[in-house]
């Protein structure tokens, strides 16, 4: 249940993007559960712990902006 409008949540996919030292990384098809009413998107523990790994991974060769698939990222 969806913790803003109480909406149901669905399995879904989003583009996460994050913005470090004015370099953009935008990570697409991130599992989540995402709102059908309001369309907020949630992540369980295991996503954010790969998300924070791929944006370790990418931090040191960061250009201005940094496109990432993250079912092409290796655990």
């Amino acid at each position: 249940m969806c913790v803003f409008c109480k909406g149901d949540l669905k399995e879904s996919r989003t583009i996460h993007t994050v913005n470090i030292n004015d370099c953009i990384i935008i990570i697409k098809n991130v599992p989540c559960m995402e709102c059908s009413q309001c369309g907020e998107v949630y992540f369980n523990d295991d996503v954010l712990e790969k998300i924070e790994d791929i944006i370790a991974q990418v931090k040191n060769v960061l250009s201005e902006i940094t496109v990432i698939d993250y079912n092409k990222q290796v655990a």
